[in-house]
């Protein structure tokens, strides 16, 4: 690594610094687009968006209520 490439008060190297800024970029850019494109799939489409979600929410609380059922069934622990 060459002397110009360190920053002198850190010594960091700052073409690595760029070069994880530039990774970062691209991945909060790639969100953005994935994001965008839900969006506009859910505009739409309203109600298949209304319906996953209501799906997705519905599995949820039943894992959650099958989880918690389970572990109040050994009373041992609460005595």
């Amino acid at each position: 690594m060459a002397k110009d490439e360190l920053d002198v008060d850190t010594g960091v190297a700052t073409r690595l610094q760029t070069d994880v800024q530039k990774a970062a970029k691209s991945a909060t850019d790639a969100v953005t687009r994935e994001a965008n494109a839900v969006v506009v799939g859910a505009s739409d489409h309203p109600y298949t968006a209304t319906g996953m979600a209501l799906t997705v929410g519905a599995l949820g609380f039943c894992i959650g209520f099958l989880l918690g059922r389970s572990s109040a069934e050994s009373p041992r622990y609460w005595r």
